[in-house]
């Protein structure tokens, strides 16, 4: 019997899920120019690629991609994993002939982008075009090392350089040392100044003393090494650039400033989507921490009267009581008084220090040292600011991890509809855009009308056949998680279904308690490699995975995405409970608290779609090539039973063939572990 048959023995039911198709000929059929054009280059791109193959749904993606960029129309485009869609939108964007940004969450695409696709496309469409295409990669500032502050042009100041005052051991100032030197001395080697391109990397701390951030930037022209700075050189390339490729981060930060920082573009591509309005959010989030506070007094007293320099640190002091005092908590009207009484203080320390450096003269306020100590006054001085009188759309809350005091956006709806599609044309690509087999719910969180004028949607579908590839197992005799960490009715069925597909395991837990029980009993109770997130790096991890077909690998949320192991080695992967977020995390709890005050269900429009991303995402692990083979187990049993979500949530997932039970998911990993070992 085949693979495919032992997978899908069960008699067939109805899909979960239809994906939107159509077929390559019908994708060109009555095509327009721009689409033509378009599917020309990308036939070139594929020819050229090493065993590339025309793909249905990449044709249909770069068709309706020419079409949203010659029409002005936002797209909204869901591919599942194997579409190509990087190819397919890139492909479109030169044959419109525009500049374009491409922006991404994930390092691991961009470099994908930078170093693989785009180098053999621009030489595949060379011939078709009539030249060869360029592009550039843009990072924020402070990705790029600082010619300035390698050069030492100015004596350190008295204090410790930034950071160190919690380093508190002998061996960790020994580390953080040495990782400094070789820093430095990879500056006067390295082409670029990225930070990506430092092989092994350093800790952010000791980065921090070879960069500088945009706010603490002079500009280029009263720098004396302006001419030769990596950022500005980075900058410049871009703006030639036929396509640039940037990350959420810069596009959000180009968002907040007008618009002024990306080069001047009429197509913006959005790849991994479902991740904007979470990048969004965390790039307008602002916080105030007394170490820093303490930092900038002490980088203070030599540029400004130490009197005033005494005054912050005394502020950052009545700070860190305050947020003691607080304790982990949203602050959901009022600010204690006490809170009050020390942003009040930090605020007039903070100007009364600006006003100090505004006396001093022209030379000395162009130092570094004057530029760095001016930009975290004002900031500071911008988020006291923003924290005594919160805007009706900022959420506080305080964090005893460090302490400090956090504000973040209620929503980022209203700067996306004002800011992303205004005078260029976007498209927003994922594999994982429906919910419930919907778009309008992620439309809405990007800021697009609820009635769909000036946007429009399409699900390409996948190249896999979900069906017979895979089996989507929820675990409905399970009671109803509770505690956070892992039942033991569900540690017996991870057991089980761990033995039936002899490892090549999976397992992403809603905590890190959840996964150290699952590690615990899964070691004590088979002689498999158990694999747990957080005794080595992710990378190392993931690779011995790959590599030992029996191994299990368990972790938390840095593994629900990101991590692609095709072949046998990953046959089954364990979700412990739907992961909803947590609902006391501030902006979970003032979403949902918005929407019940709107007569809406702040559960339903929070937290379900929230879960169903997770979801999605967390089972896409699964298949990721047309020959995988295999079971995503949930051992959460109101994935079936749930009559208010239940549907919705298995609706936004791949269209496995499902099924509750169990004795069927088991014998089935039996024969699939039996046949990867003939």
């Amino acid at each position: 019997m085949s693979t495919d048959a032992q997978i899908a023995e069960v008699p067939a039911q109805p899909a979960a899920k239809a994906a939107v198709k159509s077929t390559a000929k019908g994708a060109v059929k009555g095509a327009t120019k721009a689409e033509r054009e378009a599917l020309a280059i990308l036939d070139a791109a594929v020819a050229a690629t090493p065993h590339g193959q025309a793909r249905e749904g990449q044709r249909e993606m770069c068709a309706a991609v020419a079409n949203a960029v010659d029409s002005g129309k936002h797209l909204l485009v869901q591919a599942g994993t194997g579409t190509g869609k990087s190819l397919a939108y890139l492909c479109a964007a030169l044959a419109a002939g525009r500049p374009v940004v491409v922006s991404t969450a994930t390092l691991a695409l961009q470099h994908q982008l930078v170093a693989v696709d785009l180098p053999r496309l621009v030489e595949a469409v060379a011939p078709v075009i009539g030249r060869k295409p360029t592009f550039a990669l843009l990072k924020g500032r402070h990705n790029y090392i600082c010619k300035r502050k390698i050069a030492g042009e100015e004596d350190e100041d008295d204090g410790a350089i930034e950071g160190t005052e919690t380093l508190k051991w002998a061996g960790q100032q020994a580390s953080f040392a040495k990782q400094v030197q070789r820093l430095f001395d990879w500056a006067g080697d390295t082409d670029t100044g990225d930070r990506d391109d430092l092989d092994p990397g350093v800790s952010d701390r000791a980065w921090k003393q070879a960069s500088t951030s945009s706010s603490e930037c002079p500009g280029a022209k009263d720098c004396a090494q302006g001419s030769d700075c990596f950022a500005e050189w980075a900058r410049a390339k871009a703006h030639e650039a036929d396509i640039v490729v940037t990350n959420h981060a810069l596009l959000s930060i180009d968002m907040m400033n007008e618009r002024s920082v990306l080069p001047e573009h009429a197509v913006l591509i959005v790849d991994e989507a479902h991740e904007l309005v979470d990048r969004v959010t965390s790039a307008a989030r602002a916080e105030l921490h007394p170490a820093r506070l303490r930092w900038l007094a002490q980088r203070g007293r030599r540029l400004i009267d130490p009197d005033v320099a005494d005054q912050v640190r005394e502020a950052a002091d009545a700070l860190e009581g305050a947020l003691t005092a607080a304790g982990e908590r949203r602050f959901s009207g009022d600010l204690p008084a006490p809170l009050v009484e020390a942003l009040n203080l930090i605020n007039g320390a903070c100007v009364k220090a600006t006003t100090h450096l505004g006396s001093l003269d022209a030379e000395t306020k162009k130092q570094l040292s004057a530029q760095q100590l001016k930009a975290g006054l004002v900031e500071t001085i911008e988020t006291a600011g923003r924290c005594i009188g919160p805007a009706g759309d900022d959420v506080i809350w305080a964090e005893p991890n460090g302490p400090q005091l956090v504000a973040a956006p209620l929503s980022v709806g209203g700067l996306l509809s004002a800011m992303l599609y205004e005078d260029r044309t976007v498209i927003a690509a994922s594999a994982t855009l429906t919910l419930g087999g919907r778009f309008d719910i992620v439309a809405r969180n990007l800021g697009l009308p609820a009635d769909g004028h000036g946007w429009t949607s399409l699900d390409v579908g996948s190249p896999f056949d979900y069906r017979k590839q895979g089996i989507l197992y929820v675990a409905a005799k399970l009671p109803r998680p509770t505690a956070s960490g892992l039942s033991d009715e569900s540690g017996k069925e991870l057991l089980r279904l761990v033995e039936a597909s002899r490892g090549a395991t999976l397992g992403l837990f809603s905590s890190k308690k959840a996964a150290e029980a699952a590690a615990e009993l899964l070691r004590a109770q088979t002689d498999y490699d158990i694999l747990l997130q957080g005794e080595e790096t992710l990378a190392s991890l993931v690779k011995r995975f790959k590599e030992e077909e029996s191994t299990c690998l368990l972790g938390v949320m840095s593994l629900w995405q990101g991590v692609d192991v095709p072949g046998m080695t990953c046959r089954l992967v364990v979700v412990d409970r739907i992961p909803f977020p947590r609902p006391t995390e501030p902006l979970t709890a003032a979403r949902s608290e918005a929407a019940d005050a709107a007569g809406r269900s702040g559960f339903t429009e929070v937290s379900v779609p929230a879960a169903a991303i997770r979801l999605a995402q967390g089972a896409g692990r699964l298949i990721r090539r047309t020959t995988d083979r295999g079971v995503v187990a949930i051992l959460d049993s109101r994935l079936e039973t749930s009559r208010s979500y239940g549907k919705f949530l298995r609706d936004s997932l791949p269209p496995f063939w499902y099924t509750t039970k169990s004795d069927s998911v088991v014998g089935a990993l039996g024969r699939l572990a039996e046949t990867a070992n003939d």
